[in-house]
Protein backbone atom coordinates (compact mmCIF):
# COMPACT_ATOMS: atom_id res chain seq x y z
CA UNK A 1 0.00 0.00 0.00
CA UNK A 2 0.89 3.50 -0.46
CA UNK A 3 1.60 4.83 2.97
CA UNK A 4 1.98 8.08 4.35
CA UNK A 5 2.88 9.86 8.12
CA UNK A 6 0.45 12.33 9.24
CA UNK A 7 1.50 14.80 11.75
CA UNK A 8 -0.63 16.81 13.87
CA UNK A 9 -0.12 20.09 16.06
CA UNK A 10 -0.24 18.01 19.09
CA UNK A 11 2.86 17.62 21.58
CA UNK A 12 5.65 16.78 19.14
CA UNK A 13 6.50 12.90 19.49
CA UNK A 14 8.84 12.10 21.98
CA UNK A 15 9.52 8.18 22.02
CA UNK A 16 12.02 6.39 19.75
CA UNK A 17 8.93 4.75 18.20
CA UNK A 18 7.46 7.65 16.67
CA UNK A 19 10.30 9.38 16.14
CA UNK A 20 11.81 6.80 14.42
CA UNK A 21 8.22 6.12 12.03
CA UNK A 22 8.79 10.50 11.33
CA UNK A 23 12.14 10.65 10.16
CA UNK A 24 11.53 7.71 7.75
CA UNK A 25 8.60 8.41 6.71
CA UNK A 26 8.81 8.40 2.49
CA UNK A 27 5.55 10.85 2.74
CA UNK A 28 4.83 13.39 5.68
CA UNK A 29 2.25 15.16 5.73
CA UNK A 30 1.82 18.46 8.06
CA UNK A 31 -0.77 20.11 9.66
CA UNK A 32 -0.38 23.63 9.02
CA UNK A 33 0.66 24.50 12.77
CA UNK A 34 2.82 21.14 13.14
CA UNK A 35 5.21 22.60 9.89
CA UNK A 36 7.11 24.97 12.77
CA UNK A 37 7.88 21.94 14.80
CA UNK A 38 9.05 19.82 11.94
CA UNK A 39 11.63 22.80 10.53
CA UNK A 40 13.50 23.05 14.17
CA UNK A 41 14.05 19.58 13.99
CA UNK A 42 15.27 19.80 10.40
CA UNK A 43 12.75 17.06 9.07
CA UNK A 44 10.73 18.97 5.60
CA UNK A 45 6.89 17.98 4.95
CA UNK A 46 6.14 16.71 1.46
CA UNK A 47 2.34 18.31 1.81
CA UNK A 48 1.41 21.12 4.70
CA UNK A 49 -2.78 20.70 5.04
CA UNK A 50 -5.26 23.49 6.80
CA UNK A 51 -6.63 26.76 7.06
CA UNK A 52 -2.97 27.83 7.31
CA UNK A 53 -4.00 29.68 9.86
CA UNK A 54 -0.97 28.45 12.09
CA UNK A 55 1.38 28.95 9.71
CA UNK A 56 4.43 30.96 10.10
CA UNK A 57 4.85 33.87 7.26
CA UNK A 58 8.39 32.82 6.28
CA UNK A 59 7.55 28.87 6.46
CA UNK A 60 4.90 30.01 4.02
CA UNK A 61 7.09 30.88 2.05
CA UNK A 62 9.23 28.44 2.32
CA UNK A 63 7.13 26.06 1.69
CA UNK A 64 4.48 27.16 -0.96
CA UNK A 65 5.00 24.67 -3.60
CA UNK A 66 3.30 22.14 -0.99
CA UNK A 67 0.47 23.76 0.90
CA UNK A 68 -2.90 23.05 0.38
CA UNK A 69 -5.05 25.17 1.93
CA UNK A 70 -8.76 24.36 2.93
CA UNK A 71 -10.91 27.17 4.63
CA UNK A 72 -13.83 25.48 5.91
CA UNK A 73 -14.34 25.36 9.36
CA UNK A 74 -17.12 22.52 9.99
CA UNK A 75 -13.68 19.64 10.12
CA UNK A 76 -10.32 20.25 11.60
CA UNK A 77 -7.06 20.62 9.99
CA UNK A 78 -5.63 16.79 10.78
CA UNK A 79 -9.20 15.99 9.11
CA UNK A 80 -7.86 18.21 6.39
CA UNK A 81 -4.86 16.06 6.13
CA UNK A 82 -6.52 13.18 6.14
CA UNK A 83 -9.02 14.05 3.34
CA UNK A 84 -6.04 14.90 1.42
CA UNK A 85 -4.17 11.53 1.87
CA UNK A 86 -6.99 9.90 0.65
CA UNK A 87 -7.29 12.34 -2.48
CA UNK A 88 -3.92 11.91 -2.71
CA UNK A 89 -3.78 7.77 -3.29
CA UNK A 90 -2.45 7.17 0.04
CA UNK A 91 -4.01 3.79 1.51
CA UNK A 92 -2.33 3.82 4.79
CA UNK A 93 -1.68 6.24 7.27
CA UNK A 94 -0.17 6.59 10.42
CA UNK A 95 -0.99 9.63 12.84
CA UNK A 96 1.32 11.29 14.83
CA UNK A 97 1.43 14.59 17.20
CA UNK A 98 -2.30 13.92 17.83
CA UNK A 99 -2.28 14.25 21.73
CA UNK A 100 -1.40 16.14 24.33
CA UNK A 101 -1.51 19.48 24.75
CA UNK A 102 -5.27 20.30 24.87
CA UNK A 103 -7.62 17.78 26.40
CA UNK A 104 -10.18 18.29 24.45
CA UNK A 105 -8.08 18.36 20.79
CA UNK A 106 -6.65 15.02 22.41
CA UNK A 107 -10.22 13.06 22.82
CA UNK A 108 -11.66 14.79 19.75
CA UNK A 109 -8.65 13.51 17.65
CA UNK A 110 -9.09 9.79 18.92
CA UNK A 111 -12.49 9.26 18.29
CA UNK A 112 -12.30 10.98 14.60
CA UNK A 113 -10.17 7.48 13.99
CA UNK A 114 -13.63 5.73 13.11
CA UNK A 115 -14.38 8.05 10.69
CA UNK A 116 -10.92 8.02 8.97
CA UNK A 117 -11.38 3.86 9.14
CA UNK A 118 -14.10 4.56 6.23
CA UNK A 119 -11.54 6.53 4.07
CA UNK A 120 -8.04 4.47 4.59
CA UNK A 121 -7.37 0.96 4.59
CA UNK A 122 -5.22 1.15 7.30
CA UNK A 123 -5.19 4.25 9.88
CA UNK A 124 -3.17 4.13 13.31
CA UNK A 125 -2.65 6.57 15.89
CA UNK A 126 0.86 6.83 17.79
CA UNK A 127 1.33 8.41 21.12
CA UNK A 128 4.47 8.27 23.66
CA UNK A 129 2.82 5.49 25.38
CA UNK A 130 0.85 2.92 23.12
CA UNK A 131 -1.23 3.46 19.66
CA UNK A 132 -4.91 3.39 18.91
CA UNK A 133 -6.07 1.17 16.18
CA UNK A 134 -9.89 1.59 15.05
CA UNK A 135 -11.72 -1.38 14.84
CA UNK A 136 -15.28 -2.03 12.90
CA UNK A 137 -15.43 -5.72 12.44
CA UNK A 138 -14.63 -8.80 13.89
CA UNK A 139 -11.03 -10.07 13.20
CA UNK A 140 -7.77 -12.08 15.67
CA UNK A 141 -5.04 -9.08 16.68
CA UNK A 142 -1.54 -9.74 16.96
CA UNK A 143 -0.67 -8.99 20.88
CA UNK A 144 2.75 -9.52 23.25
CA UNK A 145 1.72 -11.84 26.83
CA UNK A 146 1.27 -9.52 29.52
CA UNK A 147 0.51 -6.29 26.66
CA UNK A 148 -2.14 -3.97 28.28
CA UNK A 149 -5.32 -3.14 26.03
CA UNK A 150 -7.99 -0.88 26.46
CA UNK A 151 -10.72 -0.90 24.20
CA UNK A 152 -13.37 2.05 23.67
CA UNK A 153 -16.55 2.00 22.22
CA UNK A 154 -18.32 4.83 20.18
CA UNK A 155 -21.64 2.70 19.90
CA UNK A 156 -23.36 1.90 22.76
CA UNK A 157 -25.54 -0.67 21.07
CA UNK A 158 -22.52 -2.51 20.07
CA UNK A 159 -22.08 -5.96 21.53
CA UNK A 160 -18.16 -7.51 22.34
CA UNK A 161 -16.95 -10.73 22.79
CA UNK A 162 -13.20 -11.20 23.55
CA UNK A 163 -11.02 -14.26 23.44
CA UNK A 164 -7.75 -14.12 24.44
CA UNK A 165 -7.75 -11.05 27.29
CA UNK A 166 -8.18 -11.92 30.57
CA UNK A 167 -11.36 -10.57 32.14
CA UNK A 168 -13.03 -11.00 29.35
CA UNK A 169 -15.99 -9.88 28.06
CA UNK A 170 -19.17 -12.01 27.22
CA UNK A 171 -21.86 -9.90 24.90
CA UNK A 172 -21.68 -6.91 26.43
CA UNK A 173 -22.25 -3.29 25.36
CA UNK A 174 -19.70 -1.21 26.95
CA UNK A 175 -21.50 1.91 27.78
CA UNK A 176 -18.95 3.70 29.43
CA UNK A 177 -15.41 4.53 28.64
CA UNK A 178 -13.76 2.58 31.85
CA UNK A 179 -15.57 -0.33 31.13
CA UNK A 180 -12.71 -1.91 28.97
CA UNK A 181 -9.73 -0.54 30.26
CA UNK A 182 -6.73 -1.74 31.28
CA UNK A 183 -6.93 -5.47 30.16
CA UNK A 184 -4.15 -7.55 29.68
CA UNK A 185 -3.40 -10.01 26.47
CA UNK A 186 -2.60 -13.61 27.34
CA UNK A 187 -0.98 -14.66 24.45
CA UNK A 188 0.26 -13.33 21.03
CA UNK A 189 -3.00 -12.77 19.62
CA UNK A 190 -6.45 -12.22 20.56
CA UNK A 191 -9.72 -12.10 19.09
CA UNK A 192 -12.80 -10.14 19.16
CA UNK A 193 -16.02 -10.40 18.12
CA UNK A 194 -18.33 -7.78 16.99
CA UNK A 195 -22.70 -7.87 17.37
CA UNK A 196 -24.40 -4.86 15.50
CA UNK A 197 -23.42 -2.03 13.99
CA UNK A 198 -20.53 0.81 14.56
CA UNK A 199 -17.13 -0.03 15.89
CA UNK A 200 -14.33 0.14 18.71
CA UNK A 201 -11.21 2.02 19.66
CA UNK A 202 -8.21 -0.23 20.80
CA UNK A 203 -5.59 0.97 22.67
CA UNK A 204 -2.59 -0.75 22.99
CA UNK A 205 0.45 -0.05 25.36
CA UNK A 206 3.93 0.07 23.87
CA UNK A 207 5.94 -2.89 25.57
Amino acid sequence: MKNCVILANGSFPASAEALEQLRNATALIACDGAVASLHERGLVPTAVVGDMDSIPADLRGLYADRLHGESEQETNDLSKAVRYACAAGYRSALILGATGLREDHTLGNISLLLDYALLLERVEMWTDYGRFLPVRHSGVFASVPGQQISIFSLSPDLKLNTEGLRWPICHRALTSWWQGTLIEALGSSFRLVLEGEGGLLLFFNFI
